[in-house]
């Protein structure tokens, strides 16, 4: 056996099953504001590990009544105390997930967690009307990977929150967001105040600076390796799919990014023969999105062809999309050591 593949499989999401599937995923599951570990020489992380715990007392004290929201959002003395969200901007690799998903863990139920596409998603499947009958029975709403790439989504998700917070939700976030609206890859946070202006109120935003600390002090991307040797990982090890990069791509241009996760259930390591760079924006962006659900699952990942840090080009690298690109290069090299260490 050299391992199923994934382009074999076809993932289905029934629809009572969206909103329990609403968790972190599994690499966050012990994972406690008491486990982020700040970078002594970032302040802005110890700062934003305080803000985050004061996010939770906030929302464990428990919700303002409808008719005392508005006077609570006004501006005034008591304007931060009476937000309602949170927003945690940095780049890649600072540990805003982890903090987000640290929050959730600490509140108490009914609350729910996903990402922006699994939102939308989510949305589309339910209709409108009930994904906010649902979802404004939580306390909280945690959202990874806020987007502003589709103003479309955007402000679908924009009048979701407006609703969910006038029904007595709290949301907290981390961005994801074009450069042209970072500046030097940082994200502007009046851009993302006037993009959803219904909230614009109700969020703070809380910088979380750093370099990427799955490379601190770590040697560069494992090379690929060749065809015959990744068979013969891929053997032994239990759980493992083995893919031809091309017709991965075209397996994944078939699902909508929020199945990629149900198409890794139960696989231990993805193999893939005969990667190359990326020369089309659509492929790269659903590669962006499967490589963030191999890193959610802690799935090691093996390849043959070039280096997983050779996957975009720089004429991608230089493009709209390049913080999306770079924090994939950044997960998956994390992932490609993992396999190493991992390896039988």
């Amino acid at each position: 056996m050299t391992g199923t593949r994934l382009t074999d499989r076809q993932p289905e999401v029934r629809q009572d099953e969206l909103i329990d599937s609403l968790v972190p995923p599994p690499r966050f599951d012990h994972v406690r504001l008491s486990t982020y570990v700040p970078n002594p020489e970032e302040p802005s992380q110890t700062d934003a590990v305080a803000a985050c715990e004061a996010f939770v007392a906030r929302v464990e004290a428990g919700h303002p009544r409808r008719s005392r929201l508005r006077s609570l959002f006004r501006r005034g003395r008591q304007a931060d105390q009476g937000r309602a969200g949170m927003y945690l901007d940095g780049g890649f690799g600072v540990g805003k997930t982890h903090l987000l998903a640290s929050m959730w863990h600490a509140i108490d139920g009914p609350k729910a967690y996903a990402t922006f596409v699994e939102l939308t998603h989510l949305v589309g499947a339910l209709g409108f009307s009930s994904a906010v009958q649902r979802l404004s029975e939580h306390r909280l709403l945690a959202i990874d990977e806020f987007e502003l790439d589709d103003p479309g989504d955007t402000m679908l998700v924009t009048r979701l929150l407006t609703e969910l917070v006038e029904a007595g939700a709290f949301v907290a976030a981390t961005s994801n967001t074009l450069p042209d609206k970072l500046g030097e890859g940082r994200f502007a946070a009046e851009d993302f105040l006037r993009e959803i202006h219904a909230l614009s109120a109700r969020f703070s935003v809380v910088r979380v600076n750093g370099p990427d600390y799955r490379h601190r002090g770590l040697v560069e991307a494992p090379p690929a390796v060749h065809n015959e040797t990744l068979l013969d990982i891929a053997r032994q090890r239990a759980g493992s799919t083995v893919d031809d990069y091309d017709e991965l791509c075209g397996q994944l241009a078939t699902l909508h990014p929020s199945r990629y996760g149900r198409l890794l259930d139960g696989v231990s390591a993805v193999h893939i023969r005969g990667v190359y760079p990326v020369s089309d924006q659509n492929v790269a962006l659903r590669l962006v999105s499967f490589a963030d659900r191999l890193y959610d699952r802690a799935i090691p990942v093996v390849v043959s062809g070039c280096p997983l840090s050779e996957l975009f080009p720089d004429e991608m690298l230089a493009g709209g999309y390049r913080k999306k690109y770079l924090r994939a290069v950044s997960r998956l090299v994390a992932l490609a050591r993992e396999a190493v260490h991992a390896a039988p």
